[in-house]
C-alpha cells in the first residue's frame, strides 16, 4: 500500500470517496437503467473521483475501492464477496464487526466488517425493504430472503444489546440432485431409491432433522417425484422450496403490521389451501397448531403430503407432533391424537449433520400403526457410525436393518417394484 493511503488509512479514504460518489450520482435514474450500464457509469464517475482527488493509490488498491463501492451501490455491500462464493452455506453477522461463515460444514471467521452499526444497519434495510418488510426499533426482529432464496433473520437493538445481527442461510446455487447426495455419501443409492419411489406412490414423508441437517434439501429432492399431473400447494413461513412443477402455487405467512395486526399464519393458509383442490400439500416446516389440519389433509385425500419438523430422532418427531396438535387448542384425547398420526404419516426420514460437517440421512423408519396407546414404527434403514476416521471423518454405514417394510404393497399397486437387493446392500463411509 502506497505511504499516503497508509497514512490516510485506506477504509477512511474508501468512505471519502463514497461520500462525493452519493453526492454525484442520481440514485431515482440510475434505477431505471439497465443494471450493466449502471454499473459502468458508476465505475467510471468513481475512477474519475480517485484522478481528481489526486491520492496516489496503486493499481491494486484502486480495483479494490472500486469494486468495494460497486458492492456498496448495486449490491449488499461487504456481504458480496461472501455471496460470490458458492461454498459458504451460512454467513453470521455478530455485529459489525464480527462476520462468521460455515464453509465445508465447519465454521470460521472471515475478515469482513462494515464501517459501523449504521452501516450495518442500511445492509439489513436494504435485505428487508425488497420484500416488503421493515426493520426498526418498534419492529426489530424480521425474516426476509434473497433473490436467490437465500434465508435471512435479523435482529437489532433493543434486543440485540452488541448491535445489529444478522444470519443468512443460502441454499446453492442451483437444485441439489439426489444422485449428487449419494456421491456425497449423504445416503446409499438404495435409500434414495425407496424414497423416490414412496414420493411417486403417495405415502406421506415427514422429514426430521436439527438446524443446518438438510432437510429442505431432502424435501426438494423428494418433491421432484410428484407426476406433472398433479396440483401442488407448498406453504412456508419464509420461501426457499425449489419445486419445479407446472402446476403449483406457492403461499408464504406474511408478520404482523407495525399495530401489530394483519398477521396471517401458517394454519390460515393451509385451511384456505384445502379449498384450493390440491392434490398434495407441501409445509415447509410444521411448528405449530397448523400441525392438526395437516394431519387432517393427510387423512382426507390429500395422501402424499410432505413437511419437515425440528427433531433429533424419528421419535422425536412424532413426540413434537402430539405437542403441537396440543396447540391448537382443541379436546382431543391422547389416543386420538396418535391415532391421526400413525394414519397420517407413513414415513419419518431423519437428516443429520455430523461431528465432521457432513450431513447423512440417519434414518428411514415406517409407522405401522398403534398397539395400545402406542404409535408403532420399523427402522428400515439406518446410519451405523463405527468412530471417528483420519482428518476427522465420520466412518460409518448405511445398512438396512433387514425388515422388509409394508408400504411394498403400496409401491406395487402404484406399479413400482423394488428388487429385493435394495433392502439387503450396504455402503460404507469412510
Amino acid at each position: 500500500m502506497s505511504e499516503a493511503v497508509e497514512l490516510l488509512d485506506l477504509e477512511k479514504y474508501k468512505a471519502e470517496v463514497h461520500r462525493t460518489l452519493i453526492s454525484k450520482l442520481d440514485l431515482e435514474k440510475l434505477s431505471r437503467v439497465d443494471p450493466k450500464q449502471a454499473r459502468e457509469v458508476v465505475a467510471g464517475l468513481i475512477t474519475d473521483i480517485i484522478r481528481n482527488q489526486a491520492v496516489p493509490l496503486s493499481f491494486d488498491e484502486q480495483e479494490k475501492i472500486q469494486s468495494d463501492l460497486l458492492d456498496e451501490v448495486f449490491g449488499l455491500g461487504p456481504l458480496e464477496p461472501l455471496l460470490r462464493d458458492p461454498k459458504i452455506s451460512d454467513i453470521l453477522v455478530n455485529g459489525k464487526d464480527n462476520v462468521f461463515v460455515e464453509k465445508g460444514g465447519k465454521l470460521m471467521r472471515v475478515d469482513t466488517k462494515f464501517r459501523d452499526d449504521r452501516h450495518l444497519l442500511q445492509i439489513i434495510d436494504r435485505i428487508v425493504s425488497r420484500v416488503g418488510r421493515r426493520v426498526d426499533e418498534s419492529s426489530p426482529m424480521v425474516d426476509a430472503r434473497l433473490p436467490d432464496g437465500s434465508r435471512v433473520n435479523a435482529i437489532i437493538p433493543p434486543l440485540a444489546l452488541d448491535g445489529p445481527s444478522m444470519s443468512i442461510r443460502r441454499f446453492g446455487t442451483g437444485p441439489v440432485a439426489a444422485q449428487q447426495l449419494v456421491e456425497l455419501k449423504s445416503i446409499s443409492a438404495e435409500m434414495m431409491l425407496t424414497l423416490e419411489s414412496a414420493a411417486r406412490a403417495r405415502l406421506s414423508i415427514l422429514i426430521s432433522g436439527g438446524t443446518g441437517s438438510g432437510k429442505t434439501t431432502m424435501l426438494n429432492i423428494l418433491s421432484r417425484n410428484i407426476p406433472q399431473t398433479e396440483r401442488v400447494i407448498t406453504i412456508e413461513d419464509a420461501a426457499e422450496l425449489n419445486i419445479a412443477l407446472e402446476n403449483l402455487v406457492r403461499l408464504e405467512t406474511r408478520p404482523p403490521n407495525i399495530e401489530g395486526q394483519g398477521a396471517i399464519r401458517q394454519r390460515q393458509l393451509l385451511i384456505n389451501c384445502l379449498r384450493m383442490r390440491p392434490d398434495r400439500i407441501i409445509l415447509g416446516e410444521v411448528r405449530g397448531e397448523e400441525a392438526f389440519d395437516m394431519l387432517q389433509a393427510m387423512n382426507t385425500g390429500h395422501e402424499g403430503s410432505m413437511a419437515t419438523i425440528h427433531a433429533n430422532t424419528p421419535r422425536d418427531a412424532l413426540t413434537r407432533l402430539e405437542s403441537m396438535v396440543a396447540m391448537s387448542g382443541l379436546t382431543l384425547t391422547e389416543k386420538t391424537v396418535r391415532r391421526q398420526i400413525a394414519s397420517a404419516i407413513d414415513i419419518v426420514v431423519q437428516v443429520s449433520r455430523l461431528s465432521d460437517g457432513t450431513r447423512k440421512v440417519t434414518s428411514i423408519s415406517e409407522i405401522v400403526g398403534m398397539e395400545e396407546n402406542v404409535i408403532t414404527m420399523q427402522e428400515i434403514f439406518a446410519f451405523y457410525k463405527k468412530g471417528i476416521g483420519p482428518y476427522g471423518k465420520v466412518v460409518g454405514a448405511f445398512k438396512p436393518t433387514g425388515v422388509r417394510p409394508r408400504f411394498l404393497d403400496r409401491l406395487q399397486i402404484a406399479g413400482i417394484f423394488l428388487p429385493q437387493s435394495t433392502f439387503e446392500t450396504t455402503l460404507e463411509v469412510s
